[in-house]
């Protein structure tokens, strides 16, 4: 990479938080380890992580007088092969950092690469390249299939129209398992109803106890309640007239994230009994 300008304190900071952070971040020996392959100093060994990651970058840089070494530091600290355990830690610290790096027109990459990107003027900006919503659905392990159909939505910190987006991912799934074409509760009805003279078309266990049958109907109230709690409102009321928490999204999106697993394990009952 070309010569990289001095970083500000207040970024040098913000960095080395990130990358040393308390609960997520580098180890003490991690850090010693990176510094010295970096060739960068580690003149204050003693302090905080976070601190002495800070004291190396500000050290380095006032001799030097570029910002090169931080980026060396970064693309170390985050070379993928090295998060193959874990990966939802990659992409919580991936995302954090480039909310701070945007405002020098740096972002890490899915390889763990830093490269230029257009320079952030406001934090609006920021995070809407890096999204706290994302980052937090990362690393809370949730379904693909849920950040597919709200990536672009998450970008814009949009909780109104990601919420509404993982819903109709969840109506798309079970028309696609179930070949059925209608919608919402009916949807439901008619993919997972059991009865005295129905029968389910997909089923998410062998149904063969009560307990088993329990677990099909909870499981399609829970989804007649999604739908109508949050879908039905959120495709008939203007985005203003309905709030939506940062919160609320998570959990919301959390427990789309479980239906789309049973989902995925359901399968079509086509050789039930004709009563259950």
């Amino acid at each position: 990479m070309e010569r990289v300008s001095v970083f500000e304190a207040q970024h040098l900071t913000s960095i080395a938080k990130v990358l040393a952070d308390t609960e997520h971040g580098l180890t003490g020996s991690q850090i010693g380890y990176l510094l010295q392959d970096c060739e960068i100093p580690d003149v204050a060994p003693d302090q905080t992580k976070w601190k002495r990651l800070f004291n190396a970058f500000v050290e380095y840089q006032n001799r030097r007088h570029f910002g090169n070494h931080v980026v060396v530091f970064v693309n170390k600290a985050m070379n993928p092969v090295q998060y193959t355990s874990s990966p939802q830690a990659f992409a919580l610290r991936r995302d954090q950092l480039n909310v701070v790096l945007a405002f020098s027109g740096l972002s890490v990459g899915d390889d763990g690469r830093v490269r230029w990107v257009r320079r952030a003027t406001g934090l609006g900006e920021a995070l809407q390249r890096a999204s706290r919503l994302h980052a937090a659905l990362v690393s809370r392990g949730v379904h693909a299939d849920v950040l597919e159909f709200c990536k672009a939505e998450l970008l814009q910190e949009n909780y109104f129209h990601a919420v509404f987006e993982a819903m109709k991912s969840i109506a798309a799934k079970i028309r696609r398992t179930s070949g059925l074409t209608t919608d919402g509760a009916e949807l439901v009805n008619q993919a997972f109803a059991l009865g005295k003279d129905c029968r389910p078309i997909l089923a998410i266990n062998f149904l063969k106890t009560e307990t088993d049958r329990g677990e099909q109907r909870g499981f399609a109230n829970l989804l007649i309640g999604l739908f109508g709690t949050i879908r039905n409102p959120a495709a008939h009321n203007p985005k203003i007239e309905w709030r939506m928490a940062e919160q609320d999204a998570l959990d919301i999106l959390t427990t789309a994230s479980l239906v789309h697993r049973k989902l995925d394990a359901a399968y079509r009952y086509e050789a039930a009994p004709a009563q259950i």
